[in-house]
Protein backbone atom coordinates (compact mmCIF):
# COMPACT_ATOMS: atom_id res chain seq x y z
CA UNK A 1 0.00 0.00 0.00
CA UNK A 2 2.86 2.36 0.82
CA UNK A 3 4.53 1.82 -2.55
CA UNK A 4 1.22 2.23 -4.41
CA UNK A 5 0.44 5.47 -2.56
CA UNK A 6 3.95 6.84 -3.16
CA UNK A 7 3.69 6.05 -6.87
CA UNK A 8 0.27 7.68 -7.09
CA UNK A 9 1.48 10.78 -5.26
CA UNK A 10 4.56 11.03 -7.51
CA UNK A 11 2.32 10.77 -10.59
CA UNK A 12 -0.05 13.44 -9.24
CA UNK A 13 2.85 15.78 -8.54
CA UNK A 14 4.79 15.11 -11.72
CA UNK A 15 2.28 15.03 -14.56
CA UNK A 16 0.06 17.54 -16.28
CA UNK A 17 -3.38 17.95 -14.77
CA UNK A 18 -6.52 17.11 -16.68
CA UNK A 19 -5.09 14.30 -18.77
CA UNK A 20 -8.54 12.71 -18.45
CA UNK A 21 -11.60 14.97 -18.26
CA UNK A 22 -15.10 13.59 -18.33
CA UNK A 23 -18.47 14.07 -16.72
CA UNK A 24 -18.18 11.86 -13.64
CA UNK A 25 -21.45 10.58 -12.12
CA UNK A 26 -20.66 11.53 -8.53
CA UNK A 27 -23.75 9.95 -6.95
CA UNK A 28 -22.91 6.47 -8.25
CA UNK A 29 -19.28 6.76 -7.18
CA UNK A 30 -20.14 7.95 -3.67
CA UNK A 31 -22.91 5.37 -3.28
CA UNK A 32 -20.38 2.57 -4.04
CA UNK A 33 -17.95 4.13 -1.57
CA UNK A 34 -20.65 4.27 1.10
CA UNK A 35 -21.34 0.55 0.57
CA UNK A 36 -17.61 -0.21 0.80
CA UNK A 37 -17.30 1.88 3.96
CA UNK A 38 -20.22 0.02 5.55
CA UNK A 39 -18.55 -3.28 4.67
CA UNK A 40 -15.17 -2.37 6.17
CA UNK A 41 -16.78 -0.87 9.26
CA UNK A 42 -19.29 -3.67 9.83
CA UNK A 43 -17.84 -4.48 13.26
CA UNK A 44 -18.17 -0.82 14.30
CA UNK A 45 -21.82 -0.46 13.25
CA UNK A 46 -21.35 3.03 11.84
CA UNK A 47 -24.32 5.00 10.59
CA UNK A 48 -23.31 6.39 7.20
CA UNK A 49 -25.55 9.02 5.61
CA UNK A 50 -25.34 9.90 1.93
CA UNK A 51 -26.79 13.24 0.85
CA UNK A 52 -25.95 13.46 -2.85
CA UNK A 53 -28.32 14.42 -5.68
CA UNK A 54 -28.81 11.55 -8.13
CA UNK A 55 -27.84 13.79 -11.07
CA UNK A 56 -24.64 15.15 -9.45
CA UNK A 57 -21.85 15.17 -12.03
CA UNK A 58 -18.45 16.83 -12.19
CA UNK A 59 -15.95 17.39 -15.01
CA UNK A 60 -12.97 15.54 -13.60
CA UNK A 61 -10.56 12.66 -13.78
CA UNK A 62 -12.64 9.77 -12.36
CA UNK A 63 -9.69 7.74 -11.07
CA UNK A 64 -8.31 10.75 -9.21
CA UNK A 65 -11.72 11.59 -7.71
CA UNK A 66 -12.12 7.98 -6.64
CA UNK A 67 -8.77 8.12 -4.86
CA UNK A 68 -9.43 11.46 -3.12
CA UNK A 69 -12.99 10.70 -2.04
CA UNK A 70 -12.03 7.16 -1.02
CA UNK A 71 -9.24 8.45 1.22
CA UNK A 72 -11.58 10.89 2.99
CA UNK A 73 -14.28 8.28 3.57
CA UNK A 74 -11.80 5.62 4.70
CA UNK A 75 -10.26 8.07 7.18
CA UNK A 76 -13.72 8.84 8.58
CA UNK A 77 -14.32 5.12 9.11
CA UNK A 78 -10.92 4.68 10.79
CA UNK A 79 -11.29 7.59 13.19
CA UNK A 80 -14.97 7.29 14.10
CA UNK A 81 -15.74 5.12 17.13
CA UNK A 82 -18.28 2.30 17.10
CA UNK A 83 -21.90 3.43 16.61
CA UNK A 84 -20.62 6.76 15.24
CA UNK A 85 -22.06 8.74 12.36
CA UNK A 86 -20.40 9.66 9.07
CA UNK A 87 -22.13 12.04 6.67
CA UNK A 88 -21.18 12.31 3.01
CA UNK A 89 -22.73 15.40 1.41
CA UNK A 90 -22.56 16.95 -2.07
CA UNK A 91 -23.93 20.33 -3.03
CA UNK A 92 -23.54 22.93 -5.75
CA UNK A 93 -23.77 26.69 -5.56
CA UNK A 94 -22.52 29.75 -7.42
CA UNK A 95 -18.94 29.02 -6.25
CA UNK A 96 -18.93 25.46 -7.63
CA UNK A 97 -19.34 21.95 -6.29
CA UNK A 98 -18.54 20.74 -2.80
CA UNK A 99 -18.11 17.34 -1.17
CA UNK A 100 -17.94 17.14 2.60
CA UNK A 101 -17.20 14.09 4.73
CA UNK A 102 -18.16 14.73 8.35
CA UNK A 103 -17.71 12.38 11.28
CA UNK A 104 -18.32 12.51 15.01
CA UNK A 105 -15.02 10.81 15.70
CA UNK A 106 -12.01 11.65 17.82
CA UNK A 107 -11.30 14.98 16.13
CA UNK A 108 -7.99 16.71 15.57
CA UNK A 109 -6.35 19.45 17.60
CA UNK A 110 -6.66 22.59 15.43
CA UNK A 111 -2.92 23.20 15.86
CA UNK A 112 -2.26 20.17 13.62
CA UNK A 113 -4.63 21.08 10.79
CA UNK A 114 -2.15 23.18 8.73
CA UNK A 115 0.20 20.16 8.47
CA UNK A 116 -2.32 17.35 7.90
CA UNK A 117 -1.77 17.21 4.14
CA UNK A 118 2.01 16.77 4.45
CA UNK A 119 3.43 13.39 3.52
CA UNK A 120 3.54 11.03 6.52
CA UNK A 121 2.37 13.69 8.98
CA UNK A 122 0.42 12.29 11.94
CA UNK A 123 -0.98 14.48 14.72
CA UNK A 124 -0.41 11.62 17.14
CA UNK A 125 2.00 8.74 16.50
CA UNK A 126 -0.22 6.33 18.43
CA UNK A 127 -2.70 6.57 15.53
CA UNK A 128 -0.26 4.68 13.29
CA UNK A 129 -0.53 1.46 15.28
CA UNK A 130 -4.26 1.89 15.93
CA UNK A 131 -5.42 2.60 12.38
CA UNK A 132 -2.68 1.60 9.97
CA UNK A 133 -2.54 3.50 6.70
CA UNK A 134 0.40 4.96 4.86
CA UNK A 135 0.24 8.56 6.05
CA UNK A 136 -0.16 9.69 2.44
CA UNK A 137 -3.95 9.80 2.04
CA UNK A 138 -4.49 13.49 2.76
CA UNK A 139 -1.44 14.45 0.69
CA UNK A 140 -3.05 12.57 -2.21
CA UNK A 141 -6.36 14.37 -1.62
CA UNK A 142 -4.58 17.75 -1.60
CA UNK A 143 -2.82 17.04 -4.90
CA UNK A 144 -5.99 15.75 -6.58
CA UNK A 145 -7.70 18.98 -5.55
CA UNK A 146 -4.83 21.09 -6.91
CA UNK A 147 -5.04 19.20 -10.23
CA UNK A 148 -8.77 19.99 -10.36
CA UNK A 149 -8.22 23.69 -9.53
CA UNK A 150 -9.90 23.13 -6.19
CA UNK A 151 -8.98 23.12 -2.56
CA UNK A 152 -9.41 21.01 0.56
CA UNK A 153 -10.92 22.59 3.66
CA UNK A 154 -10.52 20.99 7.08
CA UNK A 155 -12.33 21.79 10.33
CA UNK A 156 -12.16 19.75 13.49
CA UNK A 157 -12.71 19.80 17.19
CA UNK A 158 -11.20 17.33 19.65
CA UNK A 159 -13.70 14.71 20.86
CA UNK A 160 -16.40 16.11 18.54
CA UNK A 161 -15.29 15.12 15.05
CA UNK A 162 -14.02 16.50 11.77
CA UNK A 163 -15.22 17.77 8.41
CA UNK A 164 -13.12 17.50 5.27
CA UNK A 165 -14.54 19.48 2.35
CA UNK A 166 -13.41 19.36 -1.28
CA UNK A 167 -14.27 22.61 -3.07
CA UNK A 168 -14.34 22.48 -6.89
CA UNK A 169 -14.62 25.64 -9.04
CA UNK A 170 -17.83 26.39 -10.97
CA UNK A 171 -16.20 25.60 -14.33
CA UNK A 172 -16.11 21.94 -13.23
CA UNK A 173 -19.90 21.74 -12.95
CA UNK A 174 -21.82 19.75 -15.54
CA UNK A 175 -25.14 21.21 -14.45
CA UNK A 176 -24.66 24.83 -13.50
CA UNK A 177 -26.72 25.91 -10.48
CA UNK A 178 -29.51 28.29 -11.33
CA UNK A 179 -29.53 31.70 -9.73
CA UNK A 180 -32.09 32.16 -7.01
CA UNK A 181 -34.25 35.23 -7.51
CA UNK A 182 -33.91 37.50 -4.52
Amino acid sequence: ALVADLLLLARLEGTEADSVRQAVPVHGMLNRMKDNALAISSDKHHHIELDVPVDARLIANPAELESAFGNLITNAVKYTPAEGTIRIRWWQDAQGAHLSVTDNGIGIDPAHIPRLTERFYRPDNSRVTQTGGTGLGLAIVKHVMIRHNGRLGITSELSKGSTFTCHFPADRLVNKPTAVAG
